[in-house]
């Protein structure tokens, strides 16, 4: 019996979020007020960080802004300011060193009070070959990219799951979803960044904290400098991203609490496309789309953030 009633329900469930999901292509979902909220951003330093600073700052929020770059940090909070921001703290913090995470941490709690929109956005990508790549290169990778995570999310989550109230967001890349030649330790890092968000956020649903949300953010190249030099074969189909762009489209995605968000559009087909092809397939359209020389003309810029 149990069976049967609970086949009926998910099955009842699917047909109504499927027709949920058809309307909300006709009428937008209602946005979110998170005026007053406090969101921290890590490498708000410079590019997307910095753009995602200023539209938080415009939402009239309280911005807690982490970097290893103080000038560029201060310039960030001149133009969030400018933006709006109901009050910007500055501080700096290498978010690959645990302890210096947790130290920061308890000033910002102690000076900003609870972080509820927390935003692991620092990254950083060698640009190398596996075998040519550094180990301390790899291990500085996995600890920007995915373990400042870890322990971001222990200082601040559980504020958070206290109140039942938050959101957080991952920047994490296309390159977490479908391996890249070139890129092994930054795919790496960005796939566990995305896995353990979306742990995460599962775990949270499952102890009954459904007001703690969870943004997951996937995009191609961004035009940041991160990844200068890189070319995109079919730029209609792929292109390089305008910063600006994507900045916007990851604010909505906080305010309508959308799970995931690939960029361009594109890649929700071509991330499905893996899941089903077969590999010599998925390997031909690789090559196809250009997804092999991607790294061929790589250049990076020195201190490399997004």
């Amino acid at each position: 019996m149990n069976f049967l009633v609970e086949t009926v329900q998910v099955l009842l469930l699917s047909i109504w979020y499927n027709v949920k999901s058809f309307v909300h292509l006709f009428v937008p979902i209602k946005k979110k007020n998170i005026s007053g909220e406090v969101v921290l951003i890590t490498g708000a330093g410079s590019g997307i960080g910095r753009l995602m600073a200023q539209e938080f700052a415009a939402l009239d929020t309280v911005l807690v802004l982490w970097d290893i770059n103080q000038d560029g940090m201060k310039e960030t909070a001149r133009l969030a300011k400018q933006s709006g921001a109901r009050k910007v703290y500055c501080y700096l913090c290498d978010c690959s060193d645990k302890n210096e995470v947790y130290r920061v941490a308890d000033e910002v709690k102690r000076e900003a009070g609870d972080v509820s929109i927390l935003v692991n956005n620092a990254g950083i990508v060698t640009g190398k070959k596996f075998m040519d790549a550094p180990d301390s290169l790899i291990e500085k990778t996995l600890e920007v990219n995915t373990m400042a995570h870890f322990w971001t999310y222990k200082a601040f989550l559980p504020a958070m799951i206290a109140n039942n109230h938050g959101h957080l967001v991952s920047i994490a890349s296309s390159a977490g979803l479908i391996g890249v030649n070139g890129l092994a330790d930054y795919c790496a890092s960005k796939f566990a960044a995305v896995g353990f968000a979306e742990s995460v956020g599962l775990e949270l649903l499952a102890t009954g904290k459904d007001g703690v949300k969870t943004t997951i953010v996937c995009p191609y190249f961004i035009n940041t400098g991160m990844f200068d030099g890189c070319q995109t074969k079919w730029p209609t189909l792929l292109p390089i991203l305008d910063p600006h762009y994507v900045a916007k489209k990851i604010i909505n995605a906080v305010l309508t609490d959308q799970v995931y968000l690939l960029l361009p559009k594109s890649m929700y087909f071509i991330a499905a496309l893996k899941n089903i092809l077969p590999m010599e397939q998925g390997i031909a359209l690789g090559q196809y789309l250009g997804a092999f020389s991607l790294m061929d003309t790589f250049r990076g810029h020195s201190r490399k953030k997004s």
